[in-house]
């Protein structure tokens, strides 16, 4: 397996179930490289953002000196297309859309199954405005913020394999995600490859799909491996299934940050 690290991971300090410290010495024992954390912003009603952000730096940066001769450890933020941060608090910036908005009111996406089909509603059950609407505000948000990541961009189709709504299956829900896709392509920004969903149970396989992965390899963009962790035992689930993935798929190379950089890595 070439993938050595994780960038997409989240604590105690949001909704994660494991310590940072816990976090860095499970990437330590399985042989990491280099570990990152990606805390939660949010706006005032979220409910699972950091708790304490001057603790959560204060921590990490704590972490980075304990453990330099072992791990490289990288302070990083998931950065809410509804709350912008400081970036240059930190090491890098994970760009998320985890909400949709509708007269005002903001929906979340991927709290569960019952919550996700309340997005439907709202929009009168036409799960194509719905879709429409998340990615229109999400390229809004990567467009202005260029991200240095771009995190699990197809988030509406998480339940997919579990819901009577499947978005994936519908070829009209397809073309928006691709039309969305090439422009946020065009941002310039790493896209990730995520597991998260697979290691909680409500998906077998990651985001993005199959074929926005073909249309990132043909635009020649960026792409890297994230858990999206929100447990230490998960921080490299699934790492050897996306890298079959991507070689199927004709990718040479992936993505990680050494010592402060984004650099590629060759996919043997």
């Amino acid at each position: 397996m070439v993938t050595d690290s994780n960038f997409h991971t989240h604590t105690t300090y949001c909704d994660g179930k494991s310590t940072p410290e816990e976090v860095v010495l499970s990437a330590i024992e399985k042989g990491f490289r280099a570990i990152g954390f990606s805390g939660h912003s949010g706006p005032g009603f979220c409910t699972y953002k950091i708790r304490d952000l001057s603790a959560y730096k204060n921590e990490i940066n704590a972490l980075k000196k304990k453990y330099k001769n072992e791990i490289e450890i990288y302070l990083g933020v998931e950065e809410e297309a509804l709350s912008y941060l400081n970036r240059e608090e930190f090491d890098y910036i994970i760009g998320a859309s985890h909400y949709v908005e509708k007269n005002g009111e903001y929906y979340p996406v991927d709290s569960n199954i019952e919550k996700f089909n309340k997005c439907i509603e709202v929009f009168g059950g036409d799960y194509l405005k719905f879709s429409e609407a998340y990615f229109e505000r999400y390229l809004t948000y990567l467009k202005i913020r260029k991200p240095d990541i771009i995190a699990h961009f197809d988030l509406v189709t998480k339940f997919d394999e579990k819901n009577s709504i499947a978005l994936g299956k519908d070829p009209k829900y397809r073309e928006i995600a691709m039309k969305y896709l090439k422009g946020a392509v065009n941002v310039g920004s790493v896209f990730e490859m995520n597991t998260g969903a697979i290691s909680r149970g409500y998906r077998k396989t990651p985001y993005p799909s199959m074929e926005l992965l073909y249309e990132l390899k043909r635009s020649d963009s960026k792409i890297m491996i994230n858990s999206d962790s929100h447990h230490r035992d998960t921080i490299a689930e699934s790492f050897e299934l996306c890298e079959d993935i991507l070689k199927d798929i004709g990718f040479q190379f992936i993505y990680t940050i050494k010592k402060g950089e984004f650099v590629k890595v060759p996919l043997k």
